[in-house]
């Protein structure tokens, strides 16, 4: 028998059940005979094969609350994300009249022109206009501001901040991070909202991302909404008349846009994991943040010191592949090789590494036994560090293998 019919005569039962019920032309032991032998007859067997009848579960709708989630984030964090905009004193440039014939002796100048106007650029003073935008966020509420190096890195500029209610605040340059693309600005004002700091070093790929900031310094607190789409990628990357190598960014198909550069990615509990420093411009949906775990020390440097302490050995080196192995020949396919050329040398004097006796030509694969690989380079691994720890590199010199103890030291502001 089908589900349909069974649910028919389980109508049908029920309605039979209610006429006998609601008949008294009979005594009461006849209608509970008549039930009991209707009872054995159709219900029964009814119900041994449907033994329960349960209301249907509620139905999951996953999409609402992924939405949800990304909206509670962006609610979160929204409030202490803000735009950067920048300006310049730049010459205001008008059309002038002016004789081309000026030179000329004066009986000769009436001859020339025919009393046509003639006119060239000409600079009537400066005038302060807006030449960028970028964006950042908030990490202190008395107005500590994360950016990026290369929005605020113009010393002839100067920068305003427009926080998310509207209002506008004179930004003072605190710290540029000589190492990163990362900056540290300031405002003076009290009581802000600020960001939560997470793990970026917990991202996995296809993780939501949701990235904010000031678009095309036009459009601020834009959101795009995207996954993690790569990890650890090192890119060149170039703008504003400079070019910078950057390692172990996090890549991201969340729109990134000329002005996003300083605004947070976020991951859906609204806390920052990286912030937004690149695009690819010859494609489609490949944006690069900073992982947030890489400056935190940056940033916790600026919040006691006032300033980016940063730890260095004093070496230039190449990054040993499989290919540079297979060409120089070398003895190890990971870590750094020692090098330099006449005008850049290997061993920076009095660096630590200088003091410490490394040498060009030196081959280093480990800081405190952790191995050095292209992912995990040598300046990431420094970056664990503060100035004044003892770290112990091992060192392959001319075919021998050793431990070199250095006492890090703090990167001078020239390097």
């Amino acid at each position: 028998m089908t589900n349909n019919k069974k649910i028919l005569i389980l109508l049908l039962a029920t309605a039979l059940v209610g006429g006998f019920f609601g008949s008294l032309v009979s005594s009461q032991r006849v209608q509970a005979n008549l039930f009991t032998n209707f009872y054995d007859q159709y219900l029964k067997p009814l119900l041994k094969s449907n033994p329960t009848i349960t209301a249907p579960s509620p139905i999951y709708t996953p999409t609402v609350d992924y939405e949800q989630a990304v909206v509670k984030a962006v609610e979160q964090s929204s409030p202490a994300v803000i735009s950067i905009i920048i300006s310049k004193n730049l010459p205001v440039i008008e059309q002038c009249p002016y004789n081309p014939f000026s030179d000329l002796p004066p009986e000769f100048q009436q001859f020339f022109g025919g009393g046509t106007q003639f006119y060239q650029p000409c600079q009537k003073g400066t005038k302060l206009q807006e030449i960028g935008g970028g964006s950042g966020f908030i990490i202190s509420s008395d107005g500590l501001i994360v950016t990026n190096k290369h929005v605020v890195s113009d010393e002839n500029a100067s920068y305003t901040v427009l926080t998310n209610d509207g209002k506008k605040y004179d930004a003072k340059v605190l710290a540029l991070d000589p190492s990163l693309d990362l900056a540290v600005i300031k405002i003076s004002t009290s009581g802000l909202p600020t960001v939560s700091l997470g793990d970026s070093d917990s991202l996995k790929l296809g993780q939501t991302a949701i990235a904010i900031g000031n678009a095309l310094g036009e459009f601020r607190n834009t959101v795009s909404v995207g996954v993690i789409s790569g990890l650890s990628r090192n890119i060149t990357a170039t703008g504003g008349g400079s070019t910078e190598t950057l390692k172990n960014l996090i890549q991201t198909d969340a729109a990134i846009n000329a002005g996003n550069s300083g605004g947070p990615l976020l991951n859906l509990k609204g806390e920052v994991v990286g912030i937004n420093v690149a695009m690819a411009s010859d494609a489609q949906s490949i944006g690069f943040s900073l992982p947030i775990n890489q400056v935190k020390k940056a940033i916790q440097s600026v919040q006691t010191s006032g300033r980016i302490i940063t730890p260095y050995l004093g070496i230039r080196y190449l990054v040993i592949t499989s290919d540079l192995a297979k060409t120089q020949p070398l003895p190890v396919e990971n870590g750094v090789l020692v090098g330099g050329d006449k005008n850049n040398p290997a061993v920076i004097k009095n660096s630590p590494a200088d003091k410490a006796g490394i040498k060009a030509g030196d081959i280093v694969t480990e800081i405190n036994g952790e191995q050095i690989t292209q992912d995990k380079t040598l300046g990431l691994l420094i970056q664990k560090y503060n100035v004044g720890d003892a770290i112990t590199l091992k060192v392959l010199r001319a075919g021998k293998e050793m431990e070199i103890k250095i006492i890090l030291e703090e990167r001078p502001s020239n390097l």
